[in-house]
């Protein structure tokens, strides 16, 4: 999987979002250009892992929802990695605070596995298909994430899976990944349409 995987399911989800909202010339949304790095402390034991840890990109989210406020009605943070949103919870609440019209929404799917498994590159598959190294696919440690979640917090990822993956990635088709990714487009959708932010910020 390319280590971009959480920022490309985002920006795809966002894409289809913004052309479900009726984008387009003369749009009331545009997509802007991702924001690369979050909060990814727990992968750090894996090559490649850059994070800016959670305070850095809470500053980050207030500082550009500021700026983007000043000449937009209304901003909506579309996530896709979990590490993120204690961030995007704080940083969002300030903003609302503010009097600002600032939204996050996640990238949701029911049943979802947690990191690499089937959802991620079922979903990678059907949009990026050929940065998918499936001669490499193997599954990783399949327990509920509730399960792992105090390992985790002491050791990351590592403490958990040796390769990385939660979940199991071998079940993963292209097909599998058309259904998720319309199942996370149309879920932020209705959530951005809706327009109920939590005292987090989250859309529901």
């Amino acid at each position: 999987m390319p280590l971009d995987t959480d920022t490309r399911i985002a920006s795809a989800v966002a894409r289809a979002a913004v052309e479900r909202l009726g984008g387009g010339s003369g749009s009331d949304w545009v997509v802007a250009p991702a924001i690369g790095y979050g909060a990814s402390g727990e992968h750090e034991g894996f090559a490649g892992t850059i994070s800016i840890g959670t305070e850095a990109l809470r500053l980050l989210l207030v500082e550009y929802g500021r700026s983007a406020t000043s000449w937009v009605s209304r901003l909506v943070f579309v996530n896709g990695h979990g590490g993120n949103v204690e961030a995007l919870a704080t940083a969002t609440a300030l903003l609302r605070s503010e009097s600002r019209d600032v939204a996050w929404v996640p990238c949701a799917a029911v049943g979802a596995d947690a990191h690499a498994g089937h959802t991620e590159t079922s979903v990678l598959l059907h949009i990026s298909p050929s940065d998918v190294w499936c001669d490499e696919v193997a599954p990783g440690n399949t327990a509920p994430l509730a399960e792992l979640m105090p390992q985790l917090r002491r050791g990351g990822v590592a403490a958990v899976s040796a390769a990385g993956v939660l979940g199991d990635p071998t079940t993963a088709t292209a097909s599998e990944g058309e259904r998720i990714f319309a199942e996370m487009v149309e879920g932020c959708t209705d959530r951005i349409r809706r327009w109920r932010p939590d005292r987090n910020g989250m859309l529901t």
